[in-house]
């Protein structure tokens, strides 16, 4: 995977590149940056709405930073995104990782 960097550097070239977005978010929760984290999943979803993982990692990122209740709302907006783009298996993931909230 390619690091913070040289992610940060494509993204200069493409700003509203869903999957760079969504790749530097992952990597920026992989360090614990949850704020940098969430703004990057938000700004994959304001690129791609039907971008369903980047909900799920959203929702993760949030969890594992004690923000649960954030966590259920994302959760809960992914899953509706989900069944309006017609992705099961990401509705599926979704209600798993709500289930692992509960």
């Amino acid at each position: 995977m390619p690091s913070i960097a040289q992610l940060t550097k494509l993204l200069e070239a493409e700003p509203h590149d869903a999957f760079l977005l969504y790749g530097l978010a992952q990597e920026y929760a992989k360090v614990g940056d949850t704020a940098r984290a969430v703004e990057h999943f938000d700004r994959c979803l304001a690129a791609d709405p039907g971008y369903c993982y980047a909900y799920y990692h959203k929702a993760k990122a949030l969890a594992t930073a004690g923000r649960v209740a954030e966590a259920r709302a994302v959760i809960e907006a992914g899953m509706a995104k989900a069944r309006d783009v017609g992705d099961a298996h990401a509705r599926g993931e979704l209600q798993a990782l709500l289930y692992d909230l509960e």
